[in-house]
């Protein structure tokens, strides 16, 4: 059946009207002037944190603007493609048609996730996210699926562009990780990234098992806002216990001859934050301080939250025990258990093609969000 390319064409151009009027083109143009104006600044570098904070702020907002008119821009292509494609008939118009079909498909996918990105209003959405995984039930074949997870989110962070930062590694004595903690900086991250939070679960014929037994391993995925500067999370120092040790890698190698790892460990809720990647004790403290108030500013929310819920005569959770399944054998699927997502393609979701499971979850998270309201 032949492509109605005017119909496809119309319902792109509605859904960029939509995704325009919630992003506000005005708004992200006024604030582009206003940081460009503080990135001109002669005095810009005499505070390097707040350098690093203005041109990361202005590439960001860039972006977004950038990539709204630039989807505009491909929707103007595609459609003169087309009327070349019609005018130029027989087989060389048949060829720039299928090229037309081509570019409808891959434009498609990138609307709709940009279209995605317009649902994400929470109050922390906008934030770089901070992900750390930790190995569950599954002995050695849990400790490799978490690697195998890290894995995933740095290479869906590669394929788009967008920096990553190893805060924390804790390596398992045979394979793996015991946990690992690391930063995603991108626009929405915490918001884009937050749907992955929760018990992921892999199937598969061990590599582990020397009579090679099938094992269901265990893997959680918690995903924090990365704390800035302007937030009120104070914490006082009596409610801190520091511990410093000597970093360390896979097989218990030094990395260096210091004690420059740091344990944190917020005494009233018994939050603990490692950090070791960073080359100095004062460097890991302070990584370790931003990512502790990062998840007690979470705590709190989910807190308020809690209790809104509860004077609201609903206290059910939203989140189950599981909520994804790796099947590598006796068949191959990945299937999402609260959207009921699902591929057959294993190996090229764990390299980080997870942007229809991402899109999938947040359509799902506002529209229960909707429901509960």
């Amino acid at each position: 059946m032949a492509t109605d390319f005017e119909t496809e064409i119309k319902q792109l151009r509605a859904t960029m009207a939509s995704v325009r009027e919630v992003t506000d083109l005005d708004r992200l143009q006024a604030q582009m002037s206003e940081l460009e104006a503080q990135a001109s600044a002669q005095d810009l570098w005499d505070d390097v944190d707040n350098a690093q904070r203005v041109t990361s702020a202005l590439s960001r907002i860039k972006a977004e603007h950038d990539k709204v008119i630039g989807m505009d821009v491909r929707i103007d292509d595609l459609e003169a493609l087309v009327e070349l494609g019609t005018e130029e008939g027989g087989p060389e118009g048949a060829d720039v048609l299928q090229e037309a079909e081509r570019d409808l498909a891959k434009l498609k996918k990138d609307v709709a996730l940009l279209e995605v990105r317009t649902l994400l209003n929470g109050e922390y959405d906008e934030r770089d996210a901070v992900i750390t995984i930790r190995a569950g039930a599954g002995g050695v074949d849990a400790a490799d699926f978490a690697e195998m997870l890290m894995r995933m989110y740095l290479r869906w962070a590669e394929r788009h562009g967008y920096p990553t930062t190893v805060l924390d590694t804790s390596y398992a004595e045979e394979a793996g990780l015991k946990s690992a903690t690391f930063e995603v900086k991108a626009p929405y991250a915490f918001g884009t990234l937050g749907i992955e939070a929760g018990t992921h679960r892999l199937v598969r014929i061990s590599p582990f098992d020397n009579q090679g037994r099938r094992q269901t391993s265990f893997a959680a995925v918690e995903v924090i806002p990365l704390i800035e500067s302007t937030d009120s999370i104070e914490i006082p120092e009596s409610d801190l216990k520091i511990d410093v040790f000597r970093s360390s890698g896979p097989g218990g190698q030094s990395v260096n001859t210091t004690d420059s790892a740091v344990r944190m460990t917020h005494i009233p809720t018994g939050t603990v934050v490692s950090m070791q990647n960073e080359k100095s004790q004062i460097q890991n403290r302070a990584a370790a301080l931003r990512v502790l108030q990062s998840r007690l500013l979470l705590l709190k929310k989910a807190e308020e939250d809690a209790a809104r819920k509860e004077m609201a005569g609903d206290v059910k959770a939203s989140w189950g025990e599981q909520m994804r399944s790796y099947v590598l054998h006796p068949y191959q699927m990945v299937k999402d258990l609260r959207t009921g997502h699902e591929v057959g393609s294993t190996s090229a979701v764990l390299d980080g093609e997870i942007d229809d499971f991402i899109d999938a979850g947040i359509r799902w998270k506002r529209g229960q969000e909707r429901s509960e309201a």
